[in-house]
C-alpha cells in the first residue's frame, strides 16, 4: 500500500516537473526579437535596466517614431541632461522626453506608463525593454491599459545571449524571469484593470 502511494506521488511529481519544464522551454522559445522595420505608435515607453534599453528607445525616438518618450523607473539621482548625454539624445529629447521617477519594479513601470498614457490620450505605445523581460512587461501593461495597443521592441542586453539559454548564467536569469512571468498571471487575475488615473512624477 505504501509503495503504491509513493509510486503515485512520484508520478505526480514527474508530471508537474514535466509541465513546468515544458512551460519554461515554450517561454524561452517565444521570446520576441527586434522587428525588421521601425515600428509605429503614438509614443514610446522605455523601461530602465541597462544602457541597451535606453539607447534603443532614444534612437527610435530621434528617428521620429512616437510623439513623446517616457523613460520609466529612473533613478532619483539622475537628471535629464545626464540621460541625454548617455543616450546621445538630440533636440527631440529636450522637448518631448519625460522621466518617470516613481516606478521601482515592472508593475510600477506599468502604473507609471498608464498614468502618462492617459494624460496624453495615447492609443498605442512602443515598449522597449530586454527580450526576456518583454512577456511579463506586456502582460502587466495590458492589464492596466487594456484599450492601448502595445508594440514590443525587445533589445538584447550586453552579456546576455538568449539563443544560448542553457549556459549557467543565462539559464539562471531566464528561469528567474520565467517565475516572475508565471506570477504575473496570478497578479493580473486578481487585479482590476486600471483607468490610468493614478498620478505620477514626471520631469
Amino acid at each position: 500500500m505504501g509503495h503504491s502511494i509513493l509510486s503515485r506521488l512520484l508520478q505526480v511529481v514527474a508530471v508537474v516537473i514535466g509541465i513546468y519544464a515544458t512551460g519554461f522551454l515554450l517561454f524561452v522559445g517565444s521570446l520576441p526579437t527586434p522587428p525588421a522595420k521601425l515600428p509605429k505608435a503614438d509614443a514610446i515607453v522605455a523601461l530602465t535596466g541597462g544602457d541597451a534599453r535606453l539607447d534603443a528607445a532614444v534612437a527610435l525616438f530621434e528617428h521620429g517614431t512616437g510623439k513623446r518618450l517616457l523613460i520609466s523607473g529612473v533613478n532619483k539621482a539622475s537628471t535629464k541632461e545626464e540621460l541625454k548625454r548617455l543616450s546621445s539624445g538630440g533636440r527631440r529629447f529636450d522637448c518631448c522626453a519625460d522621466l518617470g521617477y516613481d516606478a521601482e519594479d515592472t508593475y510600477g513601470n506599468a502604473e507609471e506608463a498608464a498614468s502618462w498614457t492617459a494624460r496624453h490620450h495615447y492609443k498605442s505605445l512602443i515598449i522597449v525593454t530586454a527580450s526576456y523581460h518583454m512577456p511579463r512587461s506586456l502582460r502587466l501593461f495590458h492589464s492596466l491599459m487594456p484599450g492601448v495597443r502595445l508594440v514590443p521592441y525587445p533589445v538584447e542586453p550586453d552579456g546576455v545571449d538568449v539563443s544560448a539559454w542553457w549556459r549557467p548564467g543565462t539559464l539562471h536569469l531566464l528561469h528567474n524571469e520565467y517565475l516572475k512571468y508565471v506570477a504575473s498571471f496570478v497578479m493580473t487575475a486578481v487585479d482590476e484593470p486600471g483607468d490610468g488615473s493614478k498620478s505620477g512624477s514626471f520631469a
